[in-house]
């Protein structure tokens, strides 16, 4: 231990990091916490229901806890990196999250924020905080691969807009996270499936933000930015167990973020807690003249408006529409959460979500397959055998939709917008759940695959299980609505559950506003996965 702060040394994190032990073990080195019992004073954490002594280990600290705890000093940036790469270098053979470390890169930024610190600079919301990213987002000096092997070694020479961001904000990059191949469903070979760090680490760990759900659920990161075109935010984060926010379509600048269908793409936080989720949102949320289509509305000071609480909400409730061909013990967790909502003051409100109508639902493959194909000229066909088996059939079947079959999805698209849109006039936010079930044992070889009719398979994805879900998710990519998805219990065999709200264009404050107060009533936030 320092003898000049009292602080913990990067040798001691790394060894407490190393050894899984609990920030009450952790609180006898820290100024201002204690052992639970002794009667001394407790530090002052805002982000967690029970400020006070901090009883998780340090790698599961919200990343509000560890910014205050950096901006006040009792740690450095330094020994939280060099022990969350530690802890990423124990469990990544395991778990498969990242495509890329940036260990020098992400040392060198944590000095630099603790000598930022230690010169009395004013700090970012973010300050010292490690963090990772999507492999979809340019990093100066890093590859950004979008799971193809033909990109493993393209070094990227500038930094996506929300990179620049989140490190303007003082945030440390500790790598890139893992994405199906062009962030669809399947897997290219060259690449390591993730592991989903609940159970058996046999259950789907979610389409292509899997890698940034999987390591912020088994705290390889205090957070990262996923992307979201048809669900890549909400199931990575549902069937891991932690926060997603799918923002507003250009609430969040894309620049820099490599497409898969442009005006579905989505880029948004992945957290453990609501409070993360609204600090990272207002760091990358807003008007960016590099990307034409992002919006210039104010950012909302988010964390500050998600403590007005529920009462004189009103929350949609349609029950056929969130229960329907649902799990039983998932449509209990939704209709459970929806009537502690009720209990805390918000009002619900009895409405009917229209459903999709059959091309409807058939028209975000055709327009994501058409917007991937364009995406891809300049490496499809031409470079046809380096692409994975999924995302070649993927392409090609873009490339065959004809321009009559391309209008009458635009046609089915937007009248499926038109038909949604007035389930918001009378309410504040919907409420549903984020998947029709909890995540599905998977054999990640599967995911190598490509489409399989005969076993009913999408690399290696039940084609059933993307039926069932499907309206809770298309319809929000089609209109570009945000969505919060945050846990909500956990099936029989202890597996997340994931309750979604819906709020209307530029909601995502109602949204954190909501999902806060859901949070601080419960505790399923707290559950970790038994990882280690």
């Amino acid at each position: 231990m320092s003898k000049t702060t009292g602080n913990p040394t990067r040798r001691d994190l790394i060894g407490i990091a190393a050894a899984g032990l609990t920030m009450t073990a952790v609180g006898a080195l820290l100024p201002g916490c204690s052992r639970p019992g002794d009667g001394t004073a407790t530090s002052n954490i805002s982000s967690t229901p029970q400020a006070g002594i901090m009883r998780e280990p340090l790698h599961y600290l919200t990343l509000c806890e560890i910014a205050q705890k950096i901006s006040s000093g009792d740690l450095d940036s330094l020994a939280i990196t060099e022990a969350m790469l530690a802890r990423i270098e124990a469990l990544e053979p395991r778990l498969h999250s990242y495509i890329t470390v940036m260990g020098p890169q992400a040392l060198q930024s944590a000095a630099d924020a603790d000598a930022r610190r230690h010169q009395g600079k004013e700090l970012g919301p973010l300050h010292g905080v490690p963090i990772a990213v999507k492999d979809l987002c340019h990093k100066r000096g890093s590859p950004t691969t979008a799971g193809h092997s033909f990109r493993k070694n393209i070094i990227s020479d500038s930094d996506a807009t929300v990179v620049t961001r989140l490190e303007t904000a003082g945030a440390v990059i500790l790598g890139k996270l893992a994405t199906t191949e062009g962030a669809m469903v399947g897997y290219h070979r060259d690449f390591e499936v993730p592991r989903n760090p609940w159970g058996d680490l046999d259950r789907w760990p979610g389409v292509s933000s899997g890698g940034s759900g999987v390591a912020t659920a088994a705290g390889l990161c205090f957070a990262s930015l996923g992307t979201d075109t048809g669900g890549s935010i909400r199931f990575p984060s549902a069937v891991n167990g932690i926060v997603g926010l799918k923002p507003t379509w250009g609430r969040v600048s894309r620049h820099g973020v490599l497409d898969l269908g442009p005006t579905l793409d989505h880029v948004g936080p992945m957290t453990r807690s609501v409070r993360d989720t609204a600090r990272v949102l207002s760091v990358i949320a807003g008007r960016d003249p590099k990307d034409p289509t992002s919006l210039a509305d104010p950012v909302p000071a988010y964390e500050a408006q998600m403590e007005r609480g529920v009462a004189g909400l009103r929350i949609g409730w349609d029950e056929a529409f969130a229960t329907s061909d649902v799990e039983p013990h998932v449509a209990a967790a939704v209709r459970t959460a929806v009537s502690q909502l009720s209990g805390l003051g918000a009002e619900i409100v009895e409405i009917e979500v229209p459903p999709l109508e059959e091309d409807e639902v058939a028209a975000w493959s055709t327009l994501a397959a058409a917007e991937a194909a364009a995406v891809h000229e300049a490496t499809f066909p031409s470079r046809t055998n380096e692409y994975g088996n999924y995302f070649r059939q993927f392409l090609s079947g873009g490339r065959d939709i004809s321009s009559v079959d391309l209008a009458k999805a635009v046609f089915a698209r937007k009248r499926a917008i038109g038909r949604v849109a007035p389930t918001f006039r009378n309410i504040d936010l919907l409420a549903c759940p984020t998947l029709a079930s909890e995540s599905f044992r998977y054999d990640p070889e599967d995911a190598y695959g490509g489409m399989d009719l005969e076993r009913g398979l999408l690399a290696g994805v039940p084609i059933e299980f993307f039926n069932r879900s499907g309206r809770f998710v298309t319809i929000w990519d089609y209109n570009g609505y945000p969505t919060l998805s945050l846990p909500c219990g956990f099936s029989p065999d202890r597996i997340p559950l994931s309750l979604q709200l819906v709020g209307p264009p530029l909601g995502e404050a109602v949204l954190c506003q909501a999902g806060f107060a859901y949070e601080q009533a419960n505790e399923f936030h707290q559950q970790h996965p038994a990882i280690g």
